[in-house]
């Protein structure tokens, strides 16, 4: 009888606990509150527009201008958010594969991607953002994408 209740408890509080974990996970408005976020950064980064490279983040700025802000180790989160929107709204699809491998073109990617997992204000939801919106735009270069990655977050010697 005394085993049986112990049991039952025990069975009670795993249940709670699972619970408990669900609801640690479940964060109703977070979706929400990043996209607030985000237009908020977009606009500050809009007002200092002209201080960023020289103005290079006009209406259709080139993948290198936007890849030397990556580069920069003096961009700022927002800064390198907004230039990581940019190169997937205005250069986010690659050219088709030549057979087996990646097009030339691709070597920038894969250093951005590189430079990004290095760049020292740069965050995990950054680099999984831009790793998954690169992903559904170019799925054929899937494996590459994530061997960039990967590069880059060993060389980072953390």
């Amino acid at each position: 009888m005394e085993a049986e209740l112990i049991i039952k408890s025990i069975m009670g509080l795993i249940a709670l606990l699972a619970l408990l974990i669900f609801l640690l996970f479940l964060e109703p408005g977070k979706a929400k509150k990043a996209k607030e976020k985000l237009s908020e950064i977009k606009a500050v980064i809009e007002e200092d527009n002209s201080e960023l490279n020289g103005g290079v983040l006009d209406k259709e700025p080139d993948l290198n201008s936007l890849a030397d802000i990556i580069k920069n180790k003096k961009s700022d989160v927002p800064k390198l958010a907004y230039a990581l929107d940019l190169i997937i709204k205005h250069h986010g699809k690659v050219h088709k594969k030549l057979g087996i491998r990646a097009h030339p073109d691709f070597d920038i990617y894969m250093d951005i991607l590189f430079t990004l997992c290095r760049h020292t204000n740069a965050n995990k939801d950054l680099i999984i953002n831009f790793d998954r919106e690169l992903e559904k735009l170019n799925p054929e270069y899937k494996q590459e994408i994530n061997e960039a990655i990967t590069k880059g977050l060993n060389s980072r010697g953390i």
